[in-house]
């Protein structure tokens, strides 16, 4: 056959399966670290707020650990390194985590605390890569994957401090899937 089927979006039912797994909260009251919230706006391309994208984050734990199949190498029992969010309404996304470690670099050295990103969206034909980073990290200065980025384009990977939120410091970067403000993303 010579023929190859287009791709497709996803929509218009796109939401069905999505939300039925609402994992904002990727490390729970008695998961040791420093408990951050992480929030912000999804826009599109016009600038306004996307109601229907869903977020999934990966992220190590505090010592940098990647959780997998086997729980006895994960140091923080009771921490998924998983999240999903849909935005509401409004266009915001949430995250209840822990501030990530510092992550080995296949090619060596370390990559800066940061959290991996996939976004789903209507419109969207495949997953979109991007990655969440933290103001005042000094590691961000080394990250092998943010140095790859041009210096005017990387405040768009950097959540920003915001105060605290239910006693918890806050965390917020907003995503804007095309425009003048458009995030980094990555290739796959």
């Amino acid at each position: 056959m010579t023929d190859i089927t287009p791709m497709q979006t996803v929509g218009p039912f796109f939401r069905i399966g999505m939300d039925r797994d609402q994992l904002e909260t990727i490390a729970g009251p008695g998961v040791a670290g420093m408990h951050i919230k992480l929030e912000g706006t999804v826009y599109d391309g016009d600038n306004m707020p996307v109601p229907d994208a869903v977020l999934e984050v990966w992220q190590a734990d505090t010592q940098g650990n990647m959780p997998n199949n086997r729980a006895d190498l994960m140091s923080n029992t009771g921490f998924t390194g998983f999240g999903r969010s849909p935005t509401d309404a409004k266009g915001t996304y949430h995250f209840h985590t822990i501030m990530p470690g510092q992550l080995f670099w296949p090619k060596g050295g370390l990559q800066a605390p940061h959290l991996t990103v996939g976004i789903f969206s209507r419109g969207v034909l495949t997953r979109l890569h991007t990655r969440i980073y933290f103001e005042g990290e000094g590691a961000n200065a080394k990250d092998p994957a943010l140095a790859l980025v041009p210096e005017d384009r990387r405040a768009t990977l950097i959540a920003k401090k915001a105060g605290t939120k239910d006693g918890v410091p806050l965390y917020t970067l907003d995503i804007h899937l095309q425009g003048e403000q458009e995030t980094v993303f990555f290739t796959a």
